[in-house]
């Protein structure tokens, strides 16, 4: 099953909780805009080279649309909907005043020299600047792109609409960025965690945590985690995983990475494991920030910890997810784990429009108090409902699309 036949099935089961019809199905999961662009180049070796740039934007009923830039080998059409319309639903369910959309190339950014990148994102962008900009749709980096190219954007963008910051988030901070969004997915992601271990009556000194995948957000994940006396037990990424039943130190790890170019490899803060023992281990939380499907239907019923976050996009399979909701497994969705980028996404264009910075600590607050209201309603949702929180979060974030769609009046 695909990204979009997953996406469609997982609203259709919160569609038909809230008693959807036909035509508001079709409504809010038609895409209001599709752009497919040609991108040609002029490699360093001088051979010509086309590619092409898509952008899907979904719905825009709540305000701006809002999703990231990805550059990876397997973007298609079809991936690109179904980020888009979960994109939809991630800015609703936590309440912010954004619709959903996505977009990429289909290329791998390794393969390519900085020069190459720069003259792609910019040929992207004369292709779409006319249908994107700080009241339409503000794209954001995403698998295979970041700060430098977000740069790049907000530069061409400017060349034919002048100045605006506002038309592209996740810049560098010395260019209209945001102080704290590098943190601000992990944090969410912690914030959420500590959130359902309070709702479950667990103290953090009590939990043991492990985090598959140590990249931008694991690392961060782990940090803020162990700052709350949880018991990080085991990390991981490509290299493999490392287990320390007494708690690794975090710090430790941290420094070493920075110090291996990223990479745990050869880390002897803890046992050497493969990343499928990892997700059976004997713990309370198990936080997937790596790839996304790695909980299977094949090794669900493995699956010890009560609780799943996901921190990834679609680590969990849909049968998978069924086996876990079936064993009692409370599962975080990504949609409201994973949400503290976006948020900080919204605080960088906020700040660009009022062309004044607010600085860490309030970025900080107000990522706290909009990450703890989304987690209560989608709470309060699945209680209600007797659902998943999956189908909580979307039914939180179906309804509050379809009530704008109606406000705004659709005829």
């Amino acid at each position: 099953m695909n990204a979009l036949e997953s996406m469609k099935l997982y609203f259709n089961r919160a569609a038909d909780r809230l008693g959807l019809d036909d035509s508001y199905r079709k409504l809010l999961l038609t895409s209001k805009r599709e752009v497919q662009v040609q991108v040609p180049i002029i490699r360093d070796n001088g051979e010509l080279q086309t590619f092409v740039g898509y952008r899907v934007q979904h719905d825009n009923s709540r305000g701006p649309m809002k999703g990231g830039f990805r550059y990876h080998p397997e973007v298609d059409l079809d991936e690109v909907r179904a980020l888009a319309a979960l994109m939809t639903w991630k800015t609703a369910v936590v309440n912010l005043p954004y619709g959903g959309a996505k977009g990429g190339l289909a290329i791998d950014p390794k393969t390519f020299s900085p020069r190459e990148l720069e003259t792609i994102t910019r040929k992207f962008i004369d292709g779409i600047h006319d249908v994107f900009g700080p009241d339409i749709d503000i794209p954001a980096p995403d698998m295979g792109t970041n700060d430098k190219v977000m740069a790049w954007i907000m530069n061409q963008y400017g060349k034919y609409h002048g100045f605006s910051p506002a038309c592209v988030t996740g810049k560098p901070v010395d260019m209209h960025g945001l102080a704290g969004r590098e943190e601000a997915t992990g944090r969410g992601v912690a914030i959420i965690t500590l959130k359902v271990l309070s709702r479950m009556n667990r103290k953090p000194q009590q939990t043991r945590v492990a985090i598959q995948g140590f990249g931008n957000v694991g690392t961060f994940v782990a940090k803020f985690l162990s700052e709350a006396e949880c018991k990080i037990v085991a990390i991981s990424d490509v290299s493999g995983a490392y287990f320390r039943a007494e708690g690794i130190d975090v710090s430790a790890a941290l420094r070493y990475t920075h110090e291996h170019r990223g990479s745990l490899e050869g880390f002897t803060g803890g046992t050497k494991i493969s990343n499928a023992e990892l997700l059976a281990l004997d713990c309370e939380v198990l936080i997937p920030a790596a790839l996304g499907g790695v909980i299977t239907k094949a090794n669900a019923a493995s699956i010890r910890a009560p609780f799943v976050i996901e921190a990834a996009n679609a680590p969990t399979e849909i049968e998978a997810d069924d086996m876990l909701y079936e064993r009692g497994i409370f599962v975080v969705p990504d949609i409201l784990a994973n949400a503290g980028g976006v948020t900080a996404s919204y605080f960088e264009w906020v700040q660009n429009r009022q062309h004044y910075s607010w600085g860490l600590n309030r970025c900080r607050q107000e990522l706290d108090a909009i990450m703890g209201t989304a987690f209560q309603d989608v709470w309060d949702a699945g209680k209600e409902h007797k659902v998943s929180l999956r189908t909580a979060a979307y039914m939180v974030g179906i309804k509050r699309v379809r009530r704008a769609a109606e406000l705004a009046g659709i005829a």
